[in-house]
């Protein structure tokens, strides 16, 4: 009895505690429709004229954004586009001509012109079949573009077509058995005399058919893709060649997830991702030459290094490694502004190694000019991906040298290379890293967005081409998002703060003076609450690196001696920033949290983005292993400083900070009491393809990486209180892999650990009621199990 009063008085007290702080927030304010924040600007353009900057806005809280304008000679008022404005807004896509002053680009997959001069559009083609990817040719008289996996010029003088590829699917057609091609016709012979709407789709089919073979000269030479697909067809700009790739697609296995609340009624599969190593796709470069009438498959098989083993093989002596040349996929061939040289990026598909090759277009050969190679694997600003391209590369005017970006230095830069004699310079260097270079109008500078400042701000400079001085055009701290107006005399400026959500700013370039708002668009509920600016702090980890985070501390008087770790998503990732953060709710709830008395702690674990090449790969063949350590040496840094109580540290996050989350609680059971899972990776083996071989390789190759990463295989260890939340049709991280742990979970006889399901949700859950159950729960576990206890 004695005994069991003193346990009640000691819940008492605990739930005193829980609740004895207050705050104007509450899981139910901050999770709810964003809306409630006010409106704030994206997606910003300029008119193709620099007299109006385009944004997406929502004043009057409708259930999506719609298109505002502020007009340069009239700044202080914002107005709501029309639907008859927006139909006559010439897109971003297209291409100029040389001189500026006409574009050329497709609407609803006719081909259009526009004179910039006029302000008139004129269509020129409606064909039977959209048209894609229009641009000017250096004859600034004809325009190149692609229609049914092949490329046509359309000469604007004589307005006649001439089709440049001949590319067709399949193989060279094979006459066919007469006696059943006879019975085939008598049918359908019979079908289109009985049914007069079948005749007539016919004869529709056939005009169509007549107007695309008149497009066409009689073919000498055709290409033939056989079984395969079309990708990255591109032509030169003076129209004597075209690079495309030749890809072999064959996906493994797909997973099916079910939809148990479908409007049918009936549960109904969605299909989704492979897992990874049950992917093969392959591809070869090929490069069209249309005065020889042939197509060259170009052989890879000599680039240096590209049977070199991967330095994981050792751990695996005992399997036979054959060194032999490994499949290579090439992005898109990039051409100089005279049509007569072309470089290609080219990727192992084990990510291990990259070329940059100039092609000689004569001889279709290849000779390798820049190669890269990352025993992790390679990736980082404008290195681009293996899959999916997006790699920076292009020619400077003088058709001599490149621009790439490349992690040489450990950070990526901005470097120029002339083709003729190899000669590489790099034309940025330091401890930080480049976004999104351009070449300016006049091609006399540089534009590219850096972290020069520091790490967690972003701003907008000017270079001259060669190199030289980098001029700083924002001065904001925070991150500066800038669209230059066509004559790249404004800078509009997408401007957000480490407390304040984004807003639309307006500078001449090069100006000293400050920057003129724009918008305004904090609701007054929103700005009522004096949301934190949380310190920006490096504390120093296991292995002696410094590493960067937030930190929420409350006030002394309202300390309760606990405190969370907040492990952001997606891995690589920035959110120890100065700006506004894509977790705004986690944020918010950071708020809730402080002004209850917890300390919160906010860290860019290794892995995270924003910190150079070793800071990104420093969890290469071990996930769970310094990402996990960092948010270790974390919760020692708040021990040693913040006065926190061992015995009351939690630990939450999503996706990747859900996977790190059950780490956590698996194995560094010591230091965290309670944690929260959401939306978690649990196995490896069963995540995507693209992603996860980057980091843990292939499972079949590379085992024992795949097992030391996997929570699933440590969840004896969980000892704490575990709460674990998944939208059941995620469709990126499957409810299936929560399933497996539940099940590992009980068969283990673990008791202290709860599910929450969201039958609606996917990865991102999209309904405030579901945000509001999911972090209600996160709430109720921290009070519970840290403070009531």
């Amino acid at each position: 009895m004695h005994k069991s009063f003193n346990v009640l008085i000691f819940f008492f007290l605990g739930s005193f505690l829980s609740f004895s702080q207050t705050s104007p927030l509450s899981v139910e304010k901050i999770m709810q429709d964003p809306d409630w924040m006010g409106t704030f600007p994206n997606s910003v353009q300029w008119g193709i004229h620099g007299e109006n900057i385009y944004f997406k806005y929502n004043p009057d809280r409708n259930p999506a954004d719609s298109l505002y304008r502020v007009e340069i000679n009239n700044l202080n008022k914002i107005i709501k586009v029309s639907g008859k404005e927006q139909q006559q807004l010439i897109p971003t896509s297209g291409d100029f001509n040389q001189a500026k002053t006409r574009k050329v680009f497709t609407e609803e997959g006719d081909l259009i012109v526009y004179d910039v001069n006029s302000r008139k559009r004129k269509e020129l083609l409606d064909l039977p079949f959209p048209i894609n990817d229009p641009e000017f040719l250096l004859d600034n008289n004809k325009i190149a573009f692609k229609a049914e996996n092949n490329v046509f010029i359309y000469d604007l003088q004589q307005g006649s077509i001439q089709q440049l590829t001949h590319i067709e699917t399949g193989s060279e057609s094979v006459k066919s058995d007469k006696k059943s091609s006879d019975k085939a016709a008598w049918l359908e012979e019979e079908n289109l005399e009985l049914l007069e709407v079948v005749n007539q789709r016919k004869k529709d089919d056939e005009n169509s058919k007549a107007y695309r073979e008149s497009l066409q000269k009689k073919a000498d030479f055709v290409f033939y893709l056989k079984d395969k697909e079309l990708g990255n067809l591109e032509v030169s700009p003076n129209g004597k060649y075209a690079g495309f790739s030749i890809i072999n697609r064959e996906r493994g296995e797909s997973t099916e997830v079910p939809n148990y609340v479908d409007e049918s009624g009936y549960t109904k599969d969605i299909s989704a991702r492979s897992k990874v190593g049950n992917m093969e796709y392959t591809a070869e470069l090929a490069l069209y030459n249309f005065e020889k009438d042939t197509v060259f498959i170009i052989d890879v098989s000599g680039l240096p290094g590209i049977s070199k083993l991967p330095d994981y093989t050792k751990d695996y002596p005992d399997k036979d490694w054959e060194e032999e040349p490994r499949e290579v996929i090439p992005s898109n061939v990039h051409f100089s502004e005279d049509g007569e040289k072309a470089v290609v990026n080219l990727r192992s598909t084990d990510n291990k190694d990259r070329w940059i090759a100039l092609i000689d277009l004569q001889k279709g050969t290849l000779k390798s000019i820049e190669h890269q190679r990352d025993e992790a694997w390679l990736a980082g600003p404008g290195i681009g991906y293996t899959y999916y391209g997006y790699e920076e590369l292009g020619w400077l005017p003088n058709n001599k040298h490149i621009y790439f970006q490349s992690e040489e230095t450990g950070y990526s830069h901005l470097y120029i290379l002339n083709v003729e004699n190899g000669k590489k310079k790099d034309l940025t260097l330091g401890n930080y890293e480049v976004f999104d270079p351009s070449i300016s109008n006049d091609k006399k500078h540089w534009y590219f967005t850096s972290s020069k400042v520091h790490a967690g701000e972003r701003h907008f400079y000017r270079m001259p081409l060669m190199g030289g001085k980098m001029e700083m055009l924002t001065s904001m701290t925070g991150n500066n998002e800038v669209k230059l107006s066509p004559d790249e005399k404004y800078m509009a400026i997408t401007f957000s703060y480490i407390n304040e959500p984004e807003e639309l700013y307006l500078k001449e370039t090069g100006s000293e003076e400050e920057p003129q708002q724009l918008t305004s668009g904090q609701s007054e509920e929103f700005s009522n609450y004096n949301w934190r600016e949380p310190e920006l702090i490096k504390f120093k980890a296991s292995d002696g690196a410094m590493v960067p985070a937030r930190l929420f501390v409350p006030e002394e008087s309202t300390k309760n001696k606990a405190a969370i770790v907040f492990v952001h998503g997606a891995g690589y990732l920035q959110n120890a920033h100065k700006w506004w953060s894509s977790y705004f709710r986690e944020y918010m709830f950071h708020n809730l949290l402080t002004d209850l008395g917890y300390t919160v702690i906010d860290i860019d674990y290794r892995g995270s983005a924003g910190y150079g090449r070793d800071w990104r790969t420093g969890i290469y063949r071990h996930m769970g292993g310094k990402d996990l350590s960092d948010q270790v040496d974390g919760v020692k840094y708040l021990l040693e400083n913040h006065d926190i109580d061992p015995e009351k540290v939690g630990i939450y996050g999503g996706s990747y900070g859900g996977f790190i989350t059950l780490m956590a609680m698996f194995t560094e059971a010591d230091t965290f009491k309670a944690g929260a899972a959401l939306r978690s990776v649990t196995d490896w083996a069963h995540y995507n393809h693209g992603y996860t071989s980057n980091i843990l390789n292939e499972p079949s190759k590379d085992p024992k990486a795949y097992r030391r990463s996997s929570p699933i295989y440590f969840a004896e260890g969980l000892e704490g209180d575990l709460l674990i939340a998944h939208g059941m049709v995620d469709t990126n991280v499957h409810f299936q892999d929560v399933v497996r742990l539940s099940q590992r979970l009980i068969e283990l006889g673990k008791e202290d650990w709860e599910m929450a399901v969201y039958p609606v949700e996917g990865h991102g859950f999209i309904e405030p009621g579901s945000w509001t159950d999911e972090y209600r729960r996160i709430l109720k576990l921290f009070n519970e199990s840290l403070l009531a206890k």
